[in-house]
């Protein structure tokens, strides 16, 4: 595995995140969530991330919002998105785990997640309905997961409740 590097996004990434979006998924809903996210207040300055090819390109991106679980504030991770070529190359682990440490800084506790049971665990996350937590909407009980980011504060019970841009 190569050394990535990561850094928040600047305003100059804003296509290239989208090309990313739209070159990992069949449809254009990740690239168009993305965008309606930047308009949402859900969206924190600096928890968008990259993670930049050798010539400075962005290859991969994550993305945190706020969500609450509850009435709780807690971030949601999605989308993540790596370009077809550089898949399976650690760009994605990477960049997730930027985007995780710089929530932890920010000083932000819990993270939820829905996406692959297999991959997400490597980050520490697991499985919501553990800790009480669910969604107003059926999708398969591993896929839905949750971390906590400080040991001080465990993740606390309820619905998840996404910004608007989710449709959830």
């Amino acid at each position: 595995m190569r050394n990535w590097i990561t850094r928040a996004e600047a305003s100059a990434d804003i296509p290239a995140v989208r090309d990313i979006n739209l070159a990992a998924f069949e449809t254009s809903l990740e690239a168009d969530l993305v965008d309606a996210l930047r308009a949402d207040p859900a969206w924190i300055e600096g928890l968008s991330f990259v993670a930049t090819d050798d010539d400075g390109r962005p290859v991969g991106h994550a993305l945190l919002t706020r969500c609450h679980i509850g009435d709780v504030p807690a971030l949601c991770l999605a989308p993540c998105a790596v370009r077809p070529e550089q898949q399976s190359s650690g760009a994605g682990s990477a960049v997730i785990c930027a985007a995780l440490a710089a929530a932890k800084a920010k000083g932000e506790h819990y993270v939820v997640v829905l996406g692959h049971p297999a991959y997400y665990p490597r980050f520490g996350f697991d499985r919501a309905s553990a800790h009480g937590i669910g969604l107003t909407i059926d999708v398969p009980d591993e896929a839905l997961m949750a971390l906590t980011l400080d040991a001080d504060h465990p993740l606390p019970g309820g619905t998840v409740r996404y910004a608007a841009p989710f449709g959830i």
